[in-house]
């Protein structure tokens, strides 16, 4: 068995369009007023061909549509893909398809149209489930349309996940635990919470390195907000099973596990990136940010590919860490073992005694007290 077959195989399809820019968002994502969906519909399907002969024989485990704002595309542009993507590979049974979608009312009036065409999981766009904090982080939806488009999408499908974000602009940690309960008593199955952070090339990044960013929580605040995330959405059934995911038991997204479990994935479209194991050999693959810049690679060349790199294993056994021990699960330290070439060993003792670090069946894994410090053990734990 080759290492990517421990995390399975995905494909993510990435859709580089928003109706505006968020403040905070560093993804690959672009505002246009006019998209020739027939073009980007004759591209991804190129790639479809392209990759699957390259992955023949594989059982594709799940599919995401991310962006950029998916719920933009027409269901008829997303039949179209997963009709080809299911002639070319064999779908598990229990095959998870994904869709991104923000909760404006003209794009969940679509979501019955998703479904027909396949989609089975929705994650949806939320951010905040308070009108002042909506308008500051750039989002067009109030909390009304994020309510309304959260029942209308409950009545298309059983999973459902949904985005916030805490430690934002004037937020107490009274404030948190309040919103983070509200949103509980919304939820289905699935919450993907996150700490704000101010990324470099963002307008939010900007006005902070110019001090015009005022109110955020301080350091202790908000790893006191992290702490009482985990406190509550434990009580709620919906513990962590990744540093920013949640979810009842059997709940988990099956896409994203495949990175974490470091499986192999494929990506389509402007800035989306692969791991891709080709004989034996795994790759890392890129594609150009540009959407005009993809669309004419794949027009011209045959391939929206940009970069493909082969990964030596130090390389591979640096990204199996970095992805794993943000699961709850953590890693097999065979897997460990088998990408260094030789047995695999904890070189920091004090992570263990200080009670950071846990190795139990042949797993390491971060313990609760150890996941705010992640970055740091990663930097201990990494040869």
């Amino acid at each position: 068995m080759e290492d990517w077959q421990n995390g399975g195989f995905g494909l993510y399809i990435h859709w580089p369009f928003c109706k505006a820019k968020c403040p905070y968002c560093d993804f690959n994502s672009h505002v246009s007023n006019t998209i020739n969906e027939a073009d980007w519909q004759a591209a991804y399907l190129s790639e479809i061909d392209r990759i699957s002969t390259l992955t023949h024989g594989r059982l594709l485990n799940s599919v995401f549509f991310g962006g950029g704002t998916p719920s933009l595309m027409s269901p008829e542009l997303i039949a179209a893909i997963l009709e080809r993507v299911q002639s070319r590979w064999t779908l598990a049974n229990d095959c998870e398809i994904t869709m991104e979608a923000n909760p404006t009312s003209v794009e969940a009036g679509r979501f019955r149209g998703y479904r027909d065409a396949g989609v089975n999981r929705l994650s949806m766009g939320i951010q905040s489930l308070r009108e002042n904090d909506l308008k500051a982080l750039g989002r067009l939806h109030s909390v009304e349309d994020a309510r309304k488009a959260f029942d209308i999408a409950k009545d298309s499908f059983d999973r459902i996940s949904f985005d916030l974000i805490y430690a934002r602009q004037q937020q107490t940690l009274d404030d948190w635990k309040i919103e983070l309960k509200e949103a509980l008593d919304m939820a289905v199955d699935h919450l993907s919470l996150y700490q704000l952070t101010i990324e470099e090339g963002t307008a939010f990044g900007d006005r902070y390195s110019r001090g015009k960013l005022s109110g955020l929580p301080t350091e202790d605040t908000a790893t006191d907000m992290y702490f009482a995330t985990q406190e509550i959405c434990d009580a709620a059934g919906m513990s962590a099973y990744e540093v920013s995911n949640h979810a009842q038991k059997g709940s988990e997204s099956r896409h994203n596990e495949i990175y974490w479990r470091y499986g192999d994935y494929a990506g389509i479209g402007p800035g989306a990136h692969g791991r891709l194991t080709i004989n034996g050999q795994k790759y890392a693959t890129d594609t150009p940010l540009s959407p005009t810049l993809w669309l004419e690679k794949v027009r011209k060349t045959g391939s929206g590919e940009g970069a493909c790199t082969s990964l030596p294993a130090d390389e591979q056994l640096t990204e199996f860490l970095l992805m794993g021990l943000r699961l709850s699960e953590g890693v097999d330290i065979g897997r460990a073992s088998a990408l260094q070439g030789s047995p695999f060993v904890i070189q920091n003792k004090y992570l263990s005694e200080d009670g950071l670090i846990t190795t139990e069946n042949g797993r390491l894994s971060v313990t609760p007290k150890g996941r705010p410090l992640l970055n740091a053990i990663l930097r201990e734990l990494i040869p």
